[in-house]
């Protein structure tokens, strides 16, 4: 007999458990390694099926690719960035929608250009091909279209999802949260369009991550360059995408995808070279107005006579110390029209020196989009729109990294005060009493014993950072107060219990 054969079977009877202990004649049967190796897989299949020997069907435990929990602490600062951006966002007279976090495929097709390849396609369910969105803009058009509405400003904040390579340590994930504020409608030039830069500027500065820079520059300049360059006409979608890689690569990379994958000549990769270094503001504008090949392109004309009139008004919003016209800035996705801008971080504030620092990149991004609308209308009609996307993973990065450099504790709850007692057998009134603050609007918690100890109560007060503690004691019952702690400073005061919600309410004001 076969000796290896032998010993396999002892070696995998051993393996895999009495339960298919009967399964090693197969081995025994075995007269060449390649059988062996066909015998072994089907066990394992066998293994597989039947699972662990306690029942149990063994599988690991993760996050799919791409994806990641959030624990309440991170949560508690998601939720404050949200409140920071829906607080601008409201103050600018934006209202909000929803829409499905899937669509018909046919919605999102041909709409990002090289990027499409990164939409998630669902199966077929009952007949129709539905993919998951990629971002919120192309919803938002379809939403306008279908409606028959050419008139909103409106605010959006929710998950989008892309088959991308993700970089978690840079914010960069599958599925993700998009923050949008968008204006639609027919109004002056650039007027909306340094609005929804203003929205950025307001946005960044508040939440504190950094020096940054916003970079804009127009679409049609970008257009009217690649044609004095020499570009094709067929080309330029295709050049624009890769010009839109130079935050991530170096001129000589970029030069040689266009010449070596997207086939433009190197002379015309050569002017644009000279071109895409340019950086400015209202004089970068003024000087290209001059350009003798520039100023005779009709669409570059447009352009840069917008960008004029965007940088008088971005002067007016006094936010033009970040704002920098780039022409290397290209925004890949298909659909924009006109302005464009993103929002780039330099690098975060109060980092220790010794800590490494998140490269993040850009945080927020837009641009106009006029023709969108007019492709999902069926009379093609056409709503004017420009807005702008915060890319809030990426800012999560940032202060998530602060946050663990800081000592400072999170709250991951808004508990104003600690229902808490001083005796035995005074359940019922710690509930009674907490019933009562509820009613009241005061966020208030009780332990869940019957008859808790004081210090434990104390202790979890300064574990979850309750400010307050309302202690009541049979004397305390008698006087018809409550004693009042302050967890800080240990203070305490008898407080009427006709008084004890306005006094509550007055201390977490000023804390």
């Amino acid at each position: 007999m076969n000796a290896i054969g032998m010993v396999s079977g002892k070696l995998w009877t051993g393996f895999l458990g009495p339960r298919i202990g009967l399964c090693n004649y197969a081995l025994r049967a075995c007269h060449t390694n390649t059988q062996i190796v066909e015998e072994v897989a089907k066990l394992l299949d066998l293994k597989a099926q039947l699972g662990t020997d306690d029942g149990k069907q063994m599988f690991v435990l993760k996050t799919p690719k791409g994806t990641r929990d959030y624990n309440p602490k991170q949560m508690a600062i998601r939720e404050s960035v949200f409140n920071t951006i829906i607080s601008c966002f409201k103050r600018h007279g934006a209202e909000t929608i929803d829409t499905p976090v899937f669509e018909l495929k046919e919605t999102l097709t041909g709409k990002y250009g090289e990027d499409s390849k990164l939409i998630y396609d669902l199966k077929d369910q009952g007949g129709e091909l539905l993919s998951l969105r990629y971002d919120l803009t192309v919803p938002f058009a379809r939403y306008l279209a279908m409606n028959k509405i050419s008139n909103i400003k409106r605010y959006h904040i929710a998950k989008v999802y892309r088959r991308d390579n993700p970089a978690m340590t840079k914010g960069r994930y599958r599925e993700f949260y998009q923050c949008d504020f968008d204006i639609a409608g027919q109004y002056d030039s650039m007027i909306p369009d340094a609005e929804c830069i203003k929205v950025v500027h307001e946005i960044l500065a508040e939440l504190q991550l950094g020096d940054f820079h916003i970079k804009v520059n127009d679409r049609r300049i970008l257009d009217g360059m690649f044609a004095v360059c020499g570009v094709p006409d067929d080309k330029f979608r295709a050049i624009c995408s890769t010009v839109d890689k130079l935050d991530k690569a170096s001129w000589e990379e970029v030069k040689n995808e266009m010449v070596g994958e997207k086939g433009l000549a190197p002379e015309a990769a050569d002017r644009i070279g000279e071109y895409v270094r340019m950086h400015g503001g209202f004089d970068l504008a003024e000087k290209l107005l001059q350009d003798p090949q520039l100023s005779q392109n009709k669409h570059a004309l447009e352009g840069l006579t917008d960008m004029k009139d965007l940088f008088k008004y971005l002067e007016l919003f006094k936010v033009t110390d970040k704002v920098i016209f780039d022409l290397s800035l290209a925004r890949g996705l298909d659909y924009y029209t006109g302005v464009i801008y993103e929002a780039v971080l330099i690098q975060p504030q109060n980092v220790h020196p010794s800590e490494e620092l998140v490269s993040v990149g850009s945080v927020a991004g837009g641009g106009r989009y006029d023709g969108l609308v007019g492709m999902f209308d069926p009379k093609g009609r056409k709503v004017p729109c420009v807005g702008v996307s915060v890319g809030i993973e990426r800012v999560f990065s940032i202060l998530e990294q602060k946050a663990e450099a800081s000592e400072e504790k999170i709250r991951t709850t808004e508990t104003q005060v600690l229902v808490a007692s001083a005796q035995k057998n005074l359940l019922e009134e710690r509930l009674k009493l907490t019933s009562e603050l509820w009613d009241a609007g005061i966020k208030a918690e009780v332990l869940y014993k019957k008859n808790p100890k004081l210090l434990s109560q104390f202790q979890h007060c300064e574990e979850t950072g309750i400010p307050l503690v309302a202690i009541i004691g049979e004397q305390e019952l008698k006087e018809g107060v409550v004693k009042l702690r302050n967890v800080a400073t240990r203070e305490e005061v008898d407080v009427s219990r006709v008084t004890l919600v306005e006094e509550i309410k007055k201390r977490s004001i000023q804390s």
